[in-house]
Parts: C-alpha cells; structure tokens; sequence
C-alpha cells in the first residue's frame, strides 16, 4: 500500500475518534463511526482520514498520555455490538440520553460509564467469556495484553495512582509479571481487560479494513514518547531513562521551555534487543493504517532533556551531544578558579539580602538563615556558593528558609555558564540563557569569541551524532513497516533532520502559518508551488487554533490575503475566505493536503460556533475538561445533507486533481 495508494497525491481530512457523532454511537465517537465518515469523504472525492491517537489514556482525555503504546483506548468500543450486550440496551440507551446531547464530550464520565457498563456486562456473562476459545487465540497471538491486563489490575486496585506510588509491585519482572497474570484469584480480573482489547481490536480491524475497501486510507498519529505511568516503563524500565524528562528549550512562545514529564529513551537497550518493542508497536498499528504520523520526528535525533531532579526545562540539554570536557576548558585558559567561576553559580551578599529583606519583606534574621542553610563563602570575599549539599533545584525548594529567599536562590541556581553533567563527571552543559549570566558578562571580547568559536565546533559535533542517530533510528521504523512514515517536523529544525528524512522518503510536515521564509525580511510565505512533494501540507493542526479563529484573531490577513491570491477578503471569517484560503492550499505540491474537520466544516455558514476558540481541539500548555473532547456539531448524515459544504468540499476535490504533482 506505501508504495501504491500512498504515493499518490491525496487530499485528506484530519479528525480525532471521539468527535464523531455516529448513528449508534453514544456520547463520544467510536471506531463503527470511521466508517460512516468514509463514505462521507469518498462521495466527496477525499482519499485520506488522518487520526489522532487511540491507544488507552485510562481517564486522562489527552491521547498523548497512553498508559500503553498497544491497547485501544475503551472509549471507542460500541458497546452494543458486543454479543453479550443483547440484556444491556436499556444500560447503553441511558448512556446515550445522559451524554449524546453534550457540546463537547465530558471525557472522565463517559470514560467511566462505558467501563463500569463493561464491567456489568461481564460479570453477567463470565463463565461464557472465560471458555472463549477465540479470545484464547487472541492473547496467544497479543502477548503484550499480559503486561497490560496485570498492570491495568493494579492500577485499579492503587486507586488508579500512578505505579510509583503503589505500596508494592513497583518493580516485577518479567517472570513475576506472568505469575500475577496466571494467579487464579485474579484470573479473571486480568482476562476483563483481555475481552475488552479482543473487541476493540476486532471493531478497530472492521472499521479500517472497510475503510480500504472504500479506496480511503487510513493514518495513524503514533507519539514518539510514553507516559511516565504506562505499563510500558512499569514492564520495561530497562527502555527507557527515567532520571530524565523529555521536553523542548525555551522560544518565543515558551520562554521557560517545556517540560512534558516523560522518561526519554535508553536508545542502546532497545538496539540490544534489535529494537523489538518499537517492531511490535508498529506491527500492531499495521493491523490499522496505511500511512502514519510520526510525533515529534526530531526526538529520534536528540530530546531535549532535563534531569527530574530540576523542574526548569531551561537547565536541559540536547540528548546525546557532544559535551564540553574538563580538557576544553583548559585548553581555552582557564585554570580551576576560572572553571568554578563559569562553572558554578556565584551570589553576591548584597543580593541575598536585597532578595529577602527590600524586596521579599523578610527580616534579618531570614536573610542570615538563607546563608547559614543554603551557602558558603568563598573566603574574605562577599561572593558565596551552594553547599555541597545542595545538588539540583529540588534541594532547594525543600530548605527551610523565608519563601523569597527560595525564590531567589532558584533564580541563581542557573545564573552559569555550565553546568556539570553529574557530580566529578568533569563534562558540562552550556546552559541556554548562558549569556545572560554573571560569569559571561565578566568575560571580555577575546574570550568571548573564543568561547563561542569552541561551542560552535560541539554544535557541529553533535549535528554528526544526531545524524547518525536519526539515521540509524528511522531506518529501522522505515524498514519494519509497509505504513507510509510521515513525519512532525515542527520547530527549530537542524539541517540533517531534512536531509534524512528526505533520504528516507519520510514525508515531513508543512503548517501554512508558519512554513515561511523567515530569515527574509518580512519573512514572506512560501509559495505552494515550492512546497516539498514529500511532504502533509495543512493550515492548522490540533495544537493550534482553527483557520477561522487564526484569521480573526492572530493572522496578518492583509498579507496572508494578497499571498493567497484573493486581497478583497473580509475580516470576518465566512464561507467565501474559507473557500479562498483552502483552495489555495489544496493547490500545494506537497504529497498529501490535509484539513481539520473544523476547517472543512466552516465551508458552510450552518456550522460556525459563537465562538471560534471553542472550536479548538487542544490549548497547550492547560490542562482542563475542555481540551480533546471537541465533538462534531452535529451528527455525520445530518453534515452530509448540507449540499453548500459539499459543493464546496468537492470543488477542493478538482482542485486537487487538477493540479499537477511537483517533479
């Protein structure tokens, strides 16, 4: 299929799961419904449905907290069609009447409802379920069900904490594992979550299968990391590094940068085993797709990282890099006193007590509990250091000291130009903000650009390691799958990322907005017709808001108007600049043109909400019941009896197929 359907120039639409609103799904969408959105795109000449990912996220609404990279999320199962439901509609009917008429899907209590329902439903009907010879072949042929089906147990029986805060079973193995698995009081404890997979499995297979058959491909959203609470790092703490939180370095929009709270990869465990896990990843969503989505491509390169024991992500760094030695400092002059002083944070007294008492209205004697307790002099000199004792920013957050004092002592934990890697390692990190520190300011000319001319050969250095990484690790992804890899290449992108993925026929991702010429004045758009071929070209992704609220409240719509060819567009967003501003994109040369399905919906004047924000998937950066529960407003046959949407969607269509694919 990667080498038929999917190297053909396709127009898609992008939608997640749960906004469905099917003829028999009940509050939230379900897999049955991917199919009625099928023949819905096919009518209308599009030839792609992009996901967002299914995998189980226990009660949590965002798909990218997975407690597994293999299990279905329950929430997509129609429970209706399960043959021992038949006793439970009148169950599944008040199901339906609580949740059908909600705007958006309230996640944690349908979530809730269809679990206990299932629970109920297999209670009634054990003894029939457990003899299941089918369901028997099923978990011989999933053994990742195991791991999955105990973890889920004891989840279940911690309150659903998460497993490092469980009394015990923290650390099994894989011999230990089995043994719970196969433990007869819990047999059938575990065997609930096997049935409930079995089904979702076959109901996910069903759905994608006639997908195909509609001549539709289907693509999958497979997130490069896992949930820190997954049964994946509870079975396989060998994977991945869980001293480290994946991330990305402070920008723009994240001055702080970001701290996402997952464990990285321990990259050379998964190579000894031949990179086993990833394989069956993609195996099992093989079962799905045709094509994927390869979340944040550039962490196969290197992951911004921050050891756990800090919480600013602006104390990470680059993994792997080549770092700056004992020896490097040296060689540039330094002698020990001139390594502590770019090494190690320095606080003059005057700050301390400026900080504490002027500023954080402390007291004397606060001031002198924040030297005695967290520093010690350097000398006669009014300069201090940390204690040894005080090792990352955790240690300080926890001394018992005037709260301004904590503050300020954070602020200065950073205030360096590098930071050791781990204690006696003699190996540093250039920390990000490093110009701004004390110890870069004292610097003169000469030293500077000496500096600078040595961290730019470990900038070249580490370009050659992520390469080689990324090469190595794609490669294989490339290579174990018939699925199409597309990849998220958003953000601050090194040149060999591009390159590789061009190597690897790996399509990359081109966001209207911000696929610009910005080292150009002005930072002009690039035209369409200069858009890679190996490429998804889209106008907004679940991130970001909608075409319609970016038009309205952040765009330069004079700018973006004459760029798109149409200067007379209103301010307010209508059917007609819909029309103007996806047009033009459908007219990329990138491989696959994709659209939300809130794009495509304000084609048509009958589906605009008051509000354009509340058309949003997702709002980084908040965590709420708002975000990932968006749903269709309306249901799929009633959208499809609006013959202006339509018109419009398939006029996108010819425009597509009349234009000629780049090379």
């Amino acid at each position: 299929m990667a080498e038929t359907i999917t190297s053909k120039r396709l127009l898609g639409v992008v939608v997640p799961v749960g906004a469905l609103r099917g003829k028999e799904s009940i509050g939230v969408g379900e897999f049955p419904d991917i199919v009625e959105l099928a023949r819905l795109v096919r009518e209308l000449g599009f030839e792609l449905i992009q996901l967002l990912p299914v995998n189980d996220t226990g009660y949590e609404s965002s798909p990218y907290f997975a407690l597994t990279a293999f299990a279905l999320n329950p929430i997509y199962l129609r429970i209706g069609l399960l043959p021992e439901a038949q006793d439970f509609k009148g169950a599944l009917n008040e199901i339906r009447e609580r949740f059908e008429k909600e705007v958006r899907y309230p996640y944690y209590k349908i979530a809730k409802a269809k679990i206990d329902l299932l629970h109920d439903i297999y209670e009634a009907n054990k003894g029939t379920i457990e003899k299941n010879a089918d369901l028997s072949k099923w978990i011989t042929a999933n053994k990742w069900i195991i791991p999955y089906a105990v973890y889920r147990v004891l989840k279940d029986e911690n309150g659903m904490k998460s497993w490092k805060d469980w009394p015990a079973s923290r650390h099994l193995n894989a011999k230990e594992i089995e043994a719970l698995w196969n433990n007869n009081a819990k047999r059938s404890a575990h065997l609930f979550w096997a049935w409930v997979q079995y089904h979702l499995d076959a109901q996910f297979a069903e759905a994608a299968a006639e997908t195909a058959r509609l001549g539709i491909v289907l693509k999958g959203d497979i997130p490069i990391l896992m949930n820190e609470d997954s049964a994946d790092v509870w079975a396989h703490p060998e994977l991945f590094i869980q001293t480290e939180s994946a991330g990305a370095p402070p920008d723009v929009y994240s001055p702080g940068g970001q701290n996402w709270g997952f464990p990285i990869y321990n990259w050379a465990a998964h190579e000894a085993e031949n990179f086993a896990w990833w394989k069956k990843r993609l195996s099992v969503a093989e079962r799905y797709y045709k094509a994927y989505r390869i979340d944040h491509v550039l962490g196969f390169f290197r992951i911004w990282a921050t050891e756990r024991k800090n919480r600013n992500a602006t104390l990470g760094r680059y993994i792997e890099s080549a770092l700056v030695k004992h020896s490097d400092l040296k060689a540039l002059g330094y002698n020990s006193g001139r390594i502590r002083w770019i090494t190690e944070a320095h606080i003059p007294t005057h700050e301390v007590w400026e900080a504490v008492q002027r500023s954080g209205g402390g007291n004397e004697n606060d001031v002198r509990r924040v030297f005695d307790v967290a520093l010690e002099r350097i000398g006669n000199e009014e300069l201090w250091l940390f204690k040894k004792t005080i090792t990352c920013e955790n240690d300080i957050f926890a001394l018992d000291i005037h709260p301004a004092g904590r503050n300020y002592l954070a602020l200065s934990w950073a205030n360096r130009i590098f930071m050791e890697t781990g204690k006696g390692t003699g190996e540093y990190i250039p920390l990000w903000y490093y110009k701004t520190s004390r110890a870069y300011s004292s610097l003169n000319n000469e030293e500077k650009t000496a500096l600078e001319k040595m961290l730019e050969k470990k900038k070249n250095a580490s370009e050659k390691i992520w390469e080689a990484q990324g090469k190595k690790l794609l490669t294989v992804l490339a290579e174990s799958s018939s699925m199409l890899p597309c990849a998220e290449d958003l953000g601050v992108v090194p040149e060999c990322v591009t390159k590789t993925l061009a190597k690897l026929k790996i399509l990359g991702l081109r966001v209207m907005r911000w696929y610009r010429a910005w080292e150009k004045e002005g930072s002009p758009y690039i035209p369409f017709s200069a858009y890679p071929e190996l490429s998804v070209c889209t106008a907004a992704v679940h991130d970001s808001s909608t075409v319609r609220e970016w038009w309205e409240r952040e765009a330069q719509q004079e700018e973006l108007a004459h760029f798109i060819g149409a200067p007379s567009l209103p301010r307010i967003y209508n059917p007609g600049t819909a029309r103007a501003i996806l047009k033009a994109i459908a007219q990329s040369a990138s491989r696959f043109r994709v659209f939300q399905i809130q794009d495509l919906l304000h084609l048509s004047a009958r589906w605009y909400a008051d509000d354009p924000a509340s058309e949003r998937i997702n709002v980084p950066g908040s965590n709420n019941e708002f975000n990932w529960t968006w749903r269709l407003p309306a249901s799929i046959d009633k959208i499809a009896g609006d013959t202006e949407l339509l018109n419009a969607m398939r006029e996108l269509s010819d425009v597509k197929k009349n234009v000629k694919k780049k090379g």
